[in-house]
């Protein structure tokens, strides 16, 4: 059985896969001769991350495809319901890379507490000439502990996001419209461990409140779910991270509020424009910016890898 592992595949993935029998290809296929290179290829499954777009059109042209797999969360680039209907396996890894993603809000969160986005461009240029007027500048960082962070879509990454914040000392709050509460453990040394009850509250209040936001939420058919109206809404200085999806964010309101001090600093993990962002943006000294990498670290590529070949070779068993 063929496998093409179209945006890479990590080798933990492969190796499981070779071990059952199955033929992996990672060769890296143009979207435009995608379905002629399946059809071509006899490709039974199809593996992508979130640059290949497997839609409508390419399901109905390539008749051998029996598994899709996404490795990560959101599947926005699969006409999923669609593959489904057509009897279709659609799977993907929602566990496997929460802890990175959640850390990686943390990077962003003490990059702009810090300063650091802007002294990292800065001090290469200028450290060895204006030295002090840089030190000047940045001596008025912040500490997150004793702050409280909102978080804006409480599943797994946003769970995880409150474990992490409730060991920095951290106040946590929530809005998730489809979770009413949520228990997170918080483990210890030696086994010890305790249980945090958080129970959600309106969008609004959690806007009001919290000194840091961070959002994980699925991407928007309609609407932002951060606009000017919003921005508003919340505390003079407060900052605002999104490591989920572009398009959550009005980025031009964000700018504005960035640039009026309203907003003290933001995180940008995805874009509305991916793979070509905003300059503005990239350019904008109160944006601590990554290429949406929030999935990126060797060990959540590995859970993934070994995640999708579970899943197809348990698919296959009960077919």
């Amino acid at each position: 059985m063929k496998v093409l592992a179209n945006d890479g595949f990590d080798p933990s993935g492969i190796d499981a896969l070779k071990a059952r029998g199955f033929e992996v290809i990672t060769t890296k296929v143009p979207q435009e001769e995608l379905a002629d290179y399946i059809n071509s290829n006899q490709i039974q499954v199809l593996l992508v991350r979130s640059a290949t777009q497997i839609r409508k059109e390419l399901i109905d042209q390539c008749s051998s495809l029996g598994i899709i797999g996404r490795g990560g969360v959101g599947m926005d680039n699969i006409d999923v319901a669609y593959a489904r209907e057509k009897g279709l396996h659609v799977i993907n890894t929602p566990a496997a890379s929460s802890a990175s993603v959640a850390e990686l809000v943390f990077a962003h969160l003490f990059s702009g507490a810090r300063f650091l986005q802007d002294s990292n461009r800065k001090m290469p240029v200028t450290g060895n000439t204006a030295f002090d007027q840089l030190k000047k500048a940045y001596a008025a960082g912040i500490e997150l502990r004793g702050k409280t962070i909102g978080i804006i879509g409480m599943g797994r990454i946003g769970q995880e996001v409150a474990r992490m914040a409730l060991g920095l000392g951290m106040r946590v709050i929530a809005a998730d419209n489809a979770v009413g509460k949520a228990t997170i453990k918080v483990k210890f040394y030696n086994s010890q461990f305790i249980n945090v009850d958080i129970e959600t509250e309106p969008l609004n209040e959690v806007l009001k409140h919290s000194d840091f936001i961070t959002l994980h939420v699925p991407a928007q058919k309609d609407g932002y779910v951060i606009g000017q109206n919003e921005l508003e809404l919340m505390k003079d200085g407060a900052a605002i991270v999104n490591c989920s999806r572009g398009g959550v964010i009005d980025e031009e309101a964000l700018m504005a509020a960035l640039d009026s001090g309203k907003i003290a600093f933001a995180g940008l993990d995805v874009f509305i424009n991916e793979p070509t962002p905003d300059q503005t943006i990239l350019n904008h000294p109160k944006i601590s910016l990554t290429p949406h990498t929030g999935a990126s670290t060797l060990e959540a590529q590995d859970r993934i890898g070994l995640s999708l070949a579970d899943q197809i070779v348990s698919i296959l068993q009960m077919a």
